[in-house]
């Protein structure tokens, strides 16, 4: 589901009308006006790395362990990712993403929800692993 919605978010940034500023949009950098929903900042690049993190996530959902490790390993590059995002000047071209301040609190948001999923996927596999026992 998490990774359904990445591919959907990442399709989603490639229509006028739904990311405003459209005719903004860049390849990459900061200098990128277009808005997703009129809030989060994105370029084609952006887009892409969306589309891409969606498609690597439906593949190692097949699997719970594959679904866990998503989730974890995702979530903990989200956190990455806002932490990186509060550390740059957003007028740099260390901001090549490109990322806003919406971005930033969603990438923490994102993080925390992934990791306490991949967390939860583990304590139920355990929980239903020693019932069985």
């Amino acid at each position: 589901m998490v990774a359904a919605v990445f591919v959907l978010v990442g399709l989603l940034g490639f229509i006028p009308g739904i990311t405003s500023q459209y005719d903004q949009l860049h390849v990459a950098g900061h200098g990128s006006g277009a808005l997703l929903l009129g809030v989060c900042q994105v370029s084609i690049l952006h887009n892409i790395v969306h589309l891409l993190f969606g498609i690597v996530g439906l593949a190692l959902a097949r699997t719970a362990p594959g679904a866990r490790s998503y989730l974890l390993y995702g979530g903990i590059i989200y956190l990455v990712l806002w932490i990186y995002g509060l550390r740059i000047d957003m007028q740099s071209a260390m901001n090549f993403v490109p990322l806003n301040d919406a971005d930033n609190w969603l990438h923490l948001v994102l993080g925390i929800g992934m990791v306490a999923l991949a967390l939860l996927l583990t304590k139920k596999r355990s929980t239903a692993g020693t019932r069985n026992a």
